[in-house]
Protein backbone atom coordinates (compact mmCIF):
# COMPACT_ATOMS: atom_id res chain seq x y z
CA UNK A 1 0.00 0.00 0.00
CA UNK A 2 1.32 3.39 -1.00
CA UNK A 3 0.27 6.28 1.22
CA UNK A 4 0.16 9.82 -0.09
CA UNK A 5 -1.34 13.03 1.15
CA UNK A 6 -4.69 13.94 -0.40
CA UNK A 7 -5.07 17.63 -1.20
CA UNK A 8 -7.43 19.35 1.24
CA UNK A 9 -9.39 20.77 -1.74
CA UNK A 10 -10.18 17.22 -2.91
CA UNK A 11 -11.32 16.19 0.56
CA UNK A 12 -13.60 19.25 0.66
CA UNK A 13 -15.04 18.46 -2.78
CA UNK A 14 -15.86 14.90 -1.71
CA UNK A 15 -17.48 16.20 1.49
CA UNK A 16 -19.56 18.72 -0.43
CA UNK A 17 -20.74 16.06 -2.87
CA UNK A 18 -21.85 13.90 0.06
CA UNK A 19 -23.59 16.82 1.79
CA UNK A 20 -25.53 17.78 -1.36
CA UNK A 21 -27.36 14.50 -1.91
CA UNK A 22 -29.98 12.71 0.12
CA UNK A 23 -30.17 9.48 -1.90
CA UNK A 24 -27.48 8.38 -4.31
CA UNK A 25 -23.78 7.78 -4.44
CA UNK A 26 -20.46 9.58 -4.67
CA UNK A 27 -17.85 7.82 -6.77
CA UNK A 28 -14.16 8.69 -6.43
CA UNK A 29 -11.96 7.61 -9.35
CA UNK A 30 -8.26 7.05 -8.68
CA UNK A 31 -5.47 6.61 -11.26
CA UNK A 32 -1.81 6.13 -10.40
CA UNK A 33 -2.45 6.76 -6.69
CA UNK A 34 -4.17 10.11 -7.36
CA UNK A 35 -7.80 11.17 -7.22
CA UNK A 36 -8.69 12.21 -10.76
CA UNK A 37 -12.49 12.38 -10.74
CA UNK A 38 -15.47 12.72 -8.41
CA UNK A 39 -18.95 11.76 -9.64
CA UNK A 40 -22.22 12.40 -7.87
CA UNK A 41 -25.27 10.32 -8.80
CA UNK A 42 -28.41 11.57 -7.17
CA UNK A 43 -31.72 9.76 -7.00
CA UNK A 44 -35.01 11.54 -6.46
CA UNK A 45 -37.64 9.65 -4.49
CA UNK A 46 -41.31 10.56 -4.49
CA UNK A 47 -44.02 9.51 -2.07
CA UNK A 48 -46.78 7.33 -3.54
Amino acid sequence: MIAYKIDRKIINEIGQAIDQIRYGEVIVTIHNDKVVQIEKREKKRFEK
